[in-house]
């Protein structure tokens, strides 16, 4: 909103005097918010965007311009862009009906043109952008993301803000390998798991983790370590007549992965936190 001042002067023979001041206020026809879809975010991962313009005047309002700009912030005397605009993503739907998209330029920043909201009435923005290598991606941190309406003849630029911050929790993957690939019956054979956590949270025994597996062929004379230590009899369960493999719940742990920042560039690294799990008999 913009306020303005006025007085008048009146002059006549012999001398002028002025009036007192009075105070306007501008009320701003159109509002704007802008809200993420979700509240977290992952490296690499998708945030989508739900930018709402509202027009509470009565004539039609056209010719505005939408500016992202995708999170920007400073690492030593330069500007990075946390997210990337994903091309072709954007939607608009003006009073509920989906519309042709709008021109839009990936930048940094982003800009959307040529967009009208009717008198009375609504236009949204729904887009995607990535969380690219320089989104923040320690438990606490966030990406600000600020969103600049202008043109259509208004009074100056209307903002919105949102802020989403980095997925706090344990993401585990798990990966198999065998060896030697080819064995004599009879013979020694080995199966390595290796659990990765890209997480920032460790995964510890309230997540409860555990590995099942059916082994064909069966295994004998099983022996079981976790990260070099051998797992006792009442920390997994195997069933040689079926091949049926599970360490109890809680037994394994992962580590958190350890995130950093170099102060130059800006760019995020993961170095992931892991578990290995090594199952060694005879067939």
């Amino acid at each position: 909103m913009a306020t303005f001042n006025n007085y008048a002067t009146l002059s006549y023979r012999g001398g002028s005097t002025v009036s007192n001041l009075v105070t306007g206020e501008i009320v701003e026809a159109l509002s704007l918010t802008k809200t993420a879809v979700t509240d977290s975010y992952t490296s690499g991962g998708q945030v989508t965007y739900a930018l709402a313009i509202v027009n509470s005047g009565a004539g039609d309002v056209d010719g505005l311009t939408v500016t992202d700009n995708l999170g920007a912030y400073t690492v030593g005397t330069g500007t990075v862009w946390p997210l990337t605009y994903t091309p072709d993503s954007v939607k608009l739907f003006v009073n509920g009906a989906l519309q042709a998209p709008p021109a839009a330029q990936a930048g940094p920043p982003l800009v959307f043109q040529g967009i009208t909201v009717p008198g009375g009435g609504s236009a949204l923005l729904l887009y995607e952008a990535t969380a690219n290598e320089y989104a923040p991606l320690d438990c606490g941190d966030e990406i600000c993301n600020t969103a600049t309406l202008s043109g259509g003849n208004l009074a100056e630029p209307i903002t919105a803000s949102e802020t989403v911050q980095p997925l706090c929790t344990a993401n585990l993957s798990i990966s198999k390998c065998i060896s030697p690939t080819v064995v004599a019956e009879d013979g020694s054979l080995t199966y390595t798991f290796v659990i990765t956590n890209y997480g920032t949270v460790a995964a510890d025994a309230t997540d409860e983790v555990s590995v099942t597996d059916t082994f064909d062929p069966t295994l004998n004379g099983v022996t079981v370590t976790l990260d070099g230590t051998a797992l006792t009899a009442d920390e997994y369960s195997y069933t040689a007549a079926t091949g049926a493999f599970s360490t109890k719940a809680g037994v394994i742990t992962v580590p958190a992965a350890t995130v950093s920042q170099d102060a130059e560039s800006g760019v995020w690294t993961t170095a992931p936190g892991t578990a290995t799990l090594v199952i060694s008999g005879t067939i």
